[in-house]
């Protein structure tokens, strides 16, 4: 049970530190790798996913160290990270942006909200006047406008 809930707790505490993180560094300091994302520039891979290897370092870490040295722990907050940045991948890349072509036709609320919000932030081509910085957690107002085009 334990191990669940640092699973659990461990995949919940991403999603502020995704917000976080997009919010003040990608749009911060970090501005100049986060930047193609929002100006694509030709080609598959942008700069932008250096982020992956930034966020897969801590979960590769504590995963290694649980398994190594019986840390329970590490382990599972590892496994917890890494199942957010599957889920990131698959919301973000493959759903949103369709980087990959698996899944293009949705009618579901949830999924069009968090579309409706995720293109709200890509309005903005600099990294000043962003909103919209988390990943699943999406605000209500979005849901609106979702339910409005799923009855359409």
């Amino acid at each position: 049970m334990i191990s669940l809930l640092l699973f659990l707790g461990a995949f919940v505490v991403m999603e502020g530190v995704a917000w976080f993180t997009h919010k003040y560094i990608m749009h911060g300091f970090l501005w100049q790798l986060h930047r193609d994302h929002h100006r694509p520039e030709p080609g598959f891979f942008e700069k932008n996913d250096a982020f992956f290897l930034i966020f897969a370092l801590p979960s590769m870490f504590l995963i290694m160290w649980g398994t190594w040295f019986g840390g329970t722990w590490h382990l599972f907050a590892g496994l917890g990270i890494l199942a957010y940045g599957i889920c990131y991948f698959l919301v973000h890349d493959v759903l949103i942006h369709q980087r990959f072509k698996w899944f293009r036709n949705t009618n579901n609320t949830y999924l069009l909200a968090l579309r409706r919000a995720h293109k709200i932030h890509h309005k903005h081509l600099g990294k000043e006047e962003g909103e919209c910085f988390g990943m699943l957690l999406v605000p209500r107002k979005y849901f609106t406008f979702a339910k409005k085009q799923e009855q359409a």
